[in-house]
């Protein structure tokens, strides 16, 4: 038979009744379960209840309709069968006024049947249980809520992470107590949280999320699956790009429907592209540089002739994944964004300036247009080593010094080539950040991510190979009038 349909209320822990010493309630047949639970009180007197229930009762009776004869025949064996087919979760019997002891013959039909069977003491009205069942729904309902929005609280705040989708996953899989995946369009695991499950759930998972994944009209936005061991649900993100968020738990609490879709539309919003502009202008973009136009003529496509690039690195040791890249960037404005090994970069329209951005290290770069592109990406970086030096949460490239607006563009090039020439890659870096931050060992090896001693050999062989007195500050100025040529 199939299960009942309960009623739409919180489920009270049958234990819970029972420990309310105010209602001194016994139970005195079937099974101890501690898991058992009520949806409802409700009373009746009827020899057979069962159209009169929903599922999930606890029925109350004072055993007005036993007839004298009940114990000698199959009365309390059709009685108890019924309440059970009907979905009842226990059955109360008041002593008194009608029955001073509960009939033997109920008690072993509740044991044969595994229905609980409890006694209600002569001083306790059925109105007091009902009252008590409400109370203790109450007291559900309001742990329910309250689990739900402390669920939403930290779900919101893992959104706002560095590592946003990992952080809504692992936010999940701890407040279900079970397992969080987000799938991506291919169908392949893009992020996972939470307890590890058998490899069955996670290919019955991964099938429910295919049944989920848009392939047309009618296709469901979600879907469950339940066995003994675990309960499955799948959900499709409404960003319509084919992501689907897979959740596996070891059961089903109320509420976590609820707290499962809060970060379905949080992980919706992390993983859909962010539209400041037009998809297919960008697209057109992409296509002319690839055959051979000028940044210059494509810009206008993107959004604009003065750009600014940003770079940012996340304050965890964790690198930069593709979705916590586009999340930084729909913050920032700009729908253009790079992962570059630990660093992001971000492509702005000249406009407001940027703002700093929880849990990132930004470098922005001076003003630019098109044909500055190259030059704007060296400043943003010089730009973050600084901020990372400094601990600052953004530092902006500064206005070029007047000194250089009054040499030639072309003889400070060839000055800064000739001056550092007997220098390698690595030693001009390590130099340049070194001055910008005033000959600060420490901070340079921030920077730089390498020992200070590091830092002091690099310094050391620049001057030798330059063969310069680095305290002298007129070699100084010199030295960094050549090393802010782009």
């Amino acid at each position: 038979m199939p299960d009942p349909a309960v009623p739409p209320t919180p489920p009270v822990p049958l234990a819970a009744l029972l420990a309310r010493e105010d209602l001194g309630l016994r139970q005195i047949a079937g099974p101890a379960d501690p898991s058992a639970v009520v949806h409802w009180a409700h009373t009746s007197e009827m020899a057979d209840p069962y159209p009169y229930l929903l599922g999930g009762e606890l029925l109350l009776t004072a055993g007005v309709h036993i007839p004298e004869a009940a114990g000698s025949g199959t009365y309390f064996d059709d009685y108890v069968s019924r309440i059970v087919a009907a979905g009842g979760a226990a059955l109360g019997f008041g002593v008194a006024p009608v029955h001073d002891t509960v009939p033997r013959a109920l008690v072993a039909a509740c044991d044969s049947y595994e229905l609980p069977l409890i006694e209600v003491p002569p001083r306790t009205t059925f109105s007091a249980v009902a009252r008590a069942v409400w109370q203790l729904m109450a007291q559900a309902r309001h742990a329910e809520l309250r689990r739900v929005t402390e669920a939403q609280q930290s779900l919101a705040a893992a959104a706002s992470r560095p590592d946003p989708v990992p952080s809504v996953l692992r936010q999940l899989a701890q407040r279900v107590g079970g397992w969080a995946v987000l799938y991506g369009p291919d169908g392949v695991e893009v992020a996972a949280a939470g307890r590890l499950v058998g490899t069955a759930a996670r290919e019955a998972l991964t099938g429910l999320a295919e049944v989920v994944r848009p392939s047309g009209p009618g296709t469901p936005t979600s879907a469950s699956h339940a066995t003994a061991e675990v309960h499955l649900a799948a959900y499709s993100l409404g960003a319509g790009h084919g992501f689907v968020l897979g959740v596996a738990a070891p059961q089903r609490d109320p509420g976590d429907h609820t707290i499962a879709s809060v970060a379905a539309v949080l992980l919706s919003l992390l993983t859909g592209e962010h539209q400041s502009g037009s998809g297919a202008a960008r697209s057109s973009a992409l296509v002319r540089l690839l055959l051979g136009a000028r940044a210059q003529d494509v810009a206008p496509l993107l959004g604009g002739e003065r750009w600014v690039v940003v770079h940012a690195r996340p304050d965890t040791l964790a690198a930069p994944d593709p979705v916590a890249a586009s999340a930084l960037g729909a913050a920032l404005g700009s729908p253009l964004v790079d992962v570059a090994r630990e660093v992001v970069r971000v492509l702005l329209p000249a406009g407001p300036e940027p703002a700093p951005q929880p849990g990132w290290t930004l470098g922005v770069s001076a003003v630019a247009g098109p044909r500055e592109w190259a030059a704007a990406d060296v400043q943003a970086g010089r730009a973050l080593a600084r901020a990372r030096a400094t601990r600052a949460g953004l530092v902006r490239y500064g206005a070029r010094p007047a000194l250089a607006d009054l040499v030639p563009e072309a003889d400070a090039e060839a000055h800064a080539r000739a001056l550092l020439a007997p220098l390698a890659p690595t030693l001009t870096e390590t130099l340049r950040t070194w001055l910008s931050l005033h000959g600060s060992w420490d901070r340079t090896a921030v920077a730089l991510d390498v020992h200070r001693n590091t830092v002091r050999q690099r310094i050391a062989k620049c001057a030798a190979l330059l063969e310069v007195d680095l305290d002298d500050p007129d070699v100084r100025m010199e030295l960094w009038f050549a090393l802010r040529r782009p």
